[in-house]
């Protein structure tokens, strides 16, 4: 039977809680950058895609009404000019 060195067995314990900590960090980093670019993003007036898509949506709606208005009116002043 082989006995386990302890030196090894040290070694890989610090090995692998420094692989750990290398990971936490990596992990931490890349949430605090991610939240550095939410927060710069944030302060240069930048709307989200629901609030595009919805300001969008209102202008496409706007729009048609407008053009059957001017229809409309069109029609009026050709009726009114007839007479």
């Amino acid at each position: 039977m082989q006995s386990e060195n302890p030196f090894v067995a040290d070694f890989a314990k610090m090995l692998n809680s420094a692989a750990g900590t290398l990971a936490g960090m990596g992990r931490e980093a890349r949430d605090s950058a991610r939240e550095r670019v939410k927060e710069f993003m944030g302060d240069m007036d930048f709307v989200s895609r629901e609030e595009f898509d919805a300001v969008k949506e209102l202008a496409a709606t706007a729009r048609a009404e407008t053009e059957s208005l001017k229809a409309r009116l069109d029609a009026l002043e050709a009726k009114l000019g007839a007479n």
